[in-house]
Formats: structure tokens, C-alpha cells, sequence
């Protein structure tokens, strides 16, 4: 039987201040949160006029200004062909160039929030990108899900976009796909002829505040229930949900005011444990994780673990119970990069591949993209996970800092 999932939100005070944070509950445990302010909201997704301030030839870059101090990372090397804001003689990128940008990624360890020319648009169940590719799908929807969802699709495809459908499609309808489809080109339409008529620096498109793209990213068929106790944020979601057609009453008010949500779920002690290096395992091993400048890197150690089998076997079921713990503090850390995991040395090669499918398993359980690469000949096990937000102790760091200012 499939264990569901459960959405927190709930307001806290962190470092002195109040923090939406969106913690999301699967199997009994919180693995991931999100800590989402109220005084400003993310830049993530918004789309802009921007300026190239200046080009690096050698590193393929230009950096563009999107706002009044801030400047943006943009590789040449992206496929997408740059939409101009003034008019040019030549198609060479130069400085003093308007083009339309949207930031894919937040400002991480002090390098700069990355821009890109290849706009895209979520949806629940689909993504509308500026640019056209073959119809694209989610790695986690079945060979026979693909076809059914490809038959609906292909008759109405845009011959000026690309589509990518997501895991969420796999039980929407025919008429539920087609409308979100007409919606996100709609946008997308809208976001070009507006561009068009404003000034450099314009803020042509805003994404969904930060919990609500939390919510979207949930795989709706393991969402059992989305909770709050704050009545404005009640009201917010219960008008996206219907927006989306998702009136199946998961939504509720939590009202007891003698014990919050943030008590209730032990949020606080969560976020402690996810600034730990250490992390104990249920069989009495354990994980160190540390955070460099360059890499993620992960050192399993057996700890207090007495298996009375061989030690190969010993070793082999650490391995695999580390590897689903490693899955999920990646997710509640919000780590990414590279990462470099030391588990403990498998002589049989058979137990090695099982270790590295197991790994890549529970990772597929992430909406944000990780890949096992390989096994070194040192057995470090090299993974990458996608970069698009900070990690949760920078953000509790920065959040810190000027909580001291």
C-alpha cells in the first residue's frame, strides 16, 4: 500500500523573525521544508526586461542586469535563441542588449542568481517553454502512461513552444490537459506582447509566491492532506485549489490554539537536526554530512550497529538504509551540486548495483532532479542533484545575519 503524504504550513519565528515555512510530511517524517518570507518575495521564476552589463568570452558569459543592482548570470552556451527588447543590426550579443530573462536560479553561496532565455511556465500537470523541442515527459511516468498521455496530446501541440508533461498528468483528464495546455501558451503569449511595450528593467511576470510552488510540486496522488492554521492562507490555497479543479476537500483549517502546528510536528527540532552534521540511523549507524564550497560530501560509518551476520551483509544493509536517508536529507537541506557519498566498502559487485539503483530510487522520489553518476575506484559514489534554491542552513544563515544587523 502507497504511505501518503501531508503539507504543512504554518507561520514561526526564526531568529526573530516570522517565516512561513512549508514542511512537507511523507512515511511519518518531514522530508522536506521551505522556509518562505513574508517581506520579500523570491525572484525564482520571474521573467524581465534585463541589459547585458558586460560579456566574458572566456568563460562563455554575460552578465545582465534584470533590476536596479541586480545582476544576473547568463551562459551563451543555452540553447535558446535570445528574444531582443531594442532593435540590432547584428545577432551578436553585446553589451546595452535588452532581452526578455527569467531567473532559474537563486543567488547560491555568494555567486549570482542565473538567468535564462528559454522562458518556462508550470503548470499541475504540464510545462510550456519558449522554446520548441519534441514533446517531452517525466522520467517517472510509465512507458504506457507516456502513450495515453502522447495520444492526447500530439493533435494539439503548439508549433512555436516545447511541452514537457509532469508526473501529476498521469491521472488527468483529457479535457483537464487540453485546458491547462490553452492556459500556459496563453501566458506565454501575454508575457511577449507585454514585453514589448515596457522599459528596460520591467517586471513582466511574477511566479507563484513560494509555498504555492511547493504545492504544485507535490505529486497530487500521494497528497493526502494539505493543513494550515492561518485563515489568510486558508483562503490563498482553497482559491488555487479550486482554480485547478481540486475541490476534494484535502484543504483544512487546523484551529487548536493550545498546541500550534509547528509544536504539533516538533518544526523546530527538525530544523535543528537538519543544521546537524550527524545523523543517526535506526540500526545505530550513522551519517556525517558536511557542506563545502566545491561539493556535498557524505561519510556513512556503522556506529553502534551489531549485525549478526557476516560483515558483508552487515555492511550491505547499512549501505542500502543509508541510502534512503541520504535521499531524504538531501531533500530537507535542499543540497545540491555535487555530492560525494563514502559508503562503507562492498566487495560484491551485485551488492554495488543494488546499492546504486536503491540510491537512485529514493532520490526519483524528489521533484528536484538527482542523478547517481557513478562509483569511483575509491567506492565513493558521485551524485548530482539540481540547483535551483538555497539550502536551508544559507537560509538560515542569511535569515541569522540580518536578524544580528
Amino acid at each position: 500500500m502507497r504511505k501518503l503524504s501531508k503539507l504543512i504550513l504554518t507561520p514561526m519565528d526564526i531568529s526573530g523573525r516570522k517565516r512561513l515555512t512549508a514542511a512537507l510530511v511523507k512515511d511519518g517524517r518531514i522530508c522536506q521544508l521551505n522556509l518562505c518570507r513574508f517581506e520579500h518575495k523570491s525572484i525564482l521564476g520571474n521573467i524581465y526586461v534585463g541589459k547585458v552589463k558586460n560579456i566574458t568570452e572566456n568563460i562563455r558569459a554575460a552578465f545582465i542586469e534584470i533590476a536596479d543592482g541586480i545582476m544576473c548570470y547568463y551562459s551563451m552556451d543555452e540553447k535558446a535563441v535570445p528574444l531582443y527588447m531594442n532593435k540590432k543590426k547584428s545577432g551578436k550579443l553585446k553589451p546595452g542588449d535588452e532581452l526578455l530573462v527569467q531567473v532559474c536560479r537563486e543567488p547560491i553561496r555568494g555567486k549570482l542568481p542565473c538567468v535564462t532565455c528559454d522562458l518556462n511556465f508550470s503548470g499541475r500537470y504540464l510545462v510550456v517553454t519558449a522554446v520548441w523541442a519534441k514533446l517531452g515527459f517525466s522520467g517517472k511516468l510509465s512507458a504506457e502512461e507516456k502513450r495515453r498521455l502522447k495520444e492526447i496530446l500530439q493533435p494539439i501541440l503548439p508549433e512555436d513552444a516545447g511541452v514537457i508533461v509532469r508526473t501529476n498528468s498521469r491521472n488527468a483528464s483529457e479535457e483537464d490537459l487540453q485546458s491547462e495546455l490553452e492556459r500556459l501558451l496563453e501566458c506565454l503569449r501575454q508575457v511577449k506582447e507585454k514585453a514589448a511595450t515596457r522599459t528596460c528593467f520591467s517586471l513582466i511576470h511574477e511566479n507563484l509566491p513560494e509555498y504555492l510552488q511547493v504545492l504544485q510540486n507535490v505529486y497530487e496522488q500521494d497528497l493526502e492532506e494539505i493543513v494550515t492554521d492561518n485563515k489568510e492562507l486558508y483562503a490563498q490555497i482553497s482559491h488555487y485549489l479550486e482554480y485547478y479543479g481540486m475541490t476534494d476537500n484535502r484543504l483544512r483549517l487546523y484551529e487548536d490554539k493550545l498546541l500550534p502546528l509547528s509544536r504539533l510536528y516538533s518544526l523546530k527540532t527538525v530544523l535543528k537536526e537538519a543544521l546537524s552534521e550527524k545523523v543517526w540511523l535506526k540500526s545505530g549507524a550513522f551519517l556525517v554530512i558536511q557542506q563545502t564550497e566545491a561539493f556535498v560530501s557524505i561519510d556513512v560509518n556503522t556506529g553502534k550497529y551489531t549485525g549478526k551476520k557476516d560483515y558483508q551483509e552487515t555492511f550491505r544493509k547499512i549501505n542500502l538504509e543509508a541510502a534512503k536517508e541520504i535521499a531524504r536529507q538531501l531533500r530537507l537541506r535542499n543540497l545540491s551540486g555535487m555530492i560525494l557519498i563514502d559508503f562503507i566498502n562492498l566487495k560484491e559487485q551485485k551488492d554495488k548495483e543494488e546499492l546504486l539503483y536503491t540510491l537512485q530510487r529514493y532520490l526519483n522520489q524528489d521533484p528536484v532532479k538527482g542523478n547517481v553518476v557513478d562509483i569511483t575506484k575509491l567506492n565513493i559514489v558521485e551524485v548530482t542533484r539540481k540547483k535551483i534554491r538555497k539550502s536551508l542552513a544559507e537560509e538560515l544563515r542569511e535569515e541569522y545575519q540580518e536578524s544580528v544587523r
